[in-house]
């Protein structure tokens, strides 16, 4: 029996290198085997649990729909689809959250870590988070959730409502469990962290042209000569360097460096350009979906529905155990 995986990015905007590094990629790998049942969503809903523009939502959506498509998710092979429009998503997770404290919400980390970044956006959907995420997950039976360590807080609460659920009703859910695809860890262009479209200037977007990545490749803080200690930004450069570059180039603008004789530039301009040689191929699909907009229509449309005869049957199951039906 296959086992189903679910798996989603938030429409916060565009995807960017992180993105398709860290995690687009591997959702083709599980898409291309037999062994899986993917489904792949446009988290939107999740994108409210903190501050959001509702102007750019409904683009945000298809934009990334659109790159999904470009990057190489095939919605013959897997389900892909706009959370919102299952409500079935919402329903399951009203009823998961009788069983979960508020204590128990409070008392996670990521819940602390986003209140102190927006602490005037302190909301019950931002407390629900991870309710909302178990639902997500339950409402298809999920086994396998491709995730980040950071996510693990969430999946262990998905667990708890499970065991509850099945202890006290009677249901069958299976304990989703975290696992990683073949993935890369994309560094921020700022020099710490990852990644992120929540920390502006840290990202690389999909569809920038050579010029915007150029750019941003220059703007990685490195030091004024060559030579020392590999760290911060110098450190960022060559990581990043590592997933771009051949090993011949990279291990010369290495030994280049330790001489004290790189210049920062050539390798930064050498970097811009390999990923934008990277992309462009995207890029062009991207440009191609966009002119078929009735095909993106149809996609989503019949991803939608896919996505909701799953959840329709598992919210029943729910409900007759509950009491409901």
């Amino acid at each position: 029996m296959k086992q189903r995986v679910l798996s989603g990015i938030r429409a916060t905007g565009k995807l960017h290198l992180g993105n398709y590094l860290g995690a687009v990629k591997g959702m083709i790998e599980l898409q291309n085997n037999p062994n899986y049942e993917c489904f792949y969503m446009v988290a939107d809903a999740h994108t409210i649990t903190t501050p959001f523009d509702p102007s750019s939502l409904r683009q945000n959506q298809r934009e990334i729909i659109i790159e999904y498509l470009a990057i190489g998710l095939n919605p013959e092979k897997s389900t892909l689809f706009i959370q919102s429009r299952v409500p079935e998503h919402f329903e399951l997770a009203f009823y998961l959250s009788s069983v979960v404290s508020i204590a128990r919400m409070q008392h996670l980390p990521t819940y602390k870590e986003k209140v102190k970044q927006y602490p005037e956006s302190n909301t019950m959907a931002l407390l629900n988070y991870p309710v909302l995420m178990a639902a997500d997950i339950l409402v298809y039976k999920a086994n396998l959730v491709p995730v980040g360590i950071d996510q693990e807080p969430h999946l262990e609460v998905a667990r708890e409502i499970v065991r509850k659920l099945n202890q006290i009703y009677g249901t069958d859910l299976p304990e989703p469990r975290r696992f990683t695809t073949l993935g890369h860890y994309v560094p921020s262009l700022k020099g710490e962290g990852k990644m992120s479209k929540s920390v502006e200037g840290s990202y690389i977007n999909l569809t920038d042209s050579l010029e915007e990545i150029r750019r941003k490749i220059r703007s990685i803080p490195t030091a004024m000569v060559a030579g020392g200690p590999i760290i911060g930004g110098i450190k960022t450069l060559f990581l990043l360097a590592k997933l771009f570059l051949s090993e011949t180039n990279y291990q010369k603008f290495k030994e280049d460096y330790h001489r004290g004789r790189l210049q920062f530039v050539t390798i930064k301009d050498t970097l811009a350009e390999a990923i934008y040689q990277e992309l462009r191929p995207i890029q062009e699909r991207v440009k191609q979906l966009k002119k078929n907009q009735s095909y993106v229509d149809k996609v989503i449309e019949n991803g939608c529905q896919k996505a909701r005869v799953v959840a329709q049957a598992t919210l029943s199951e729910i409900k007759k155990k509950m009491g409901f039906l």
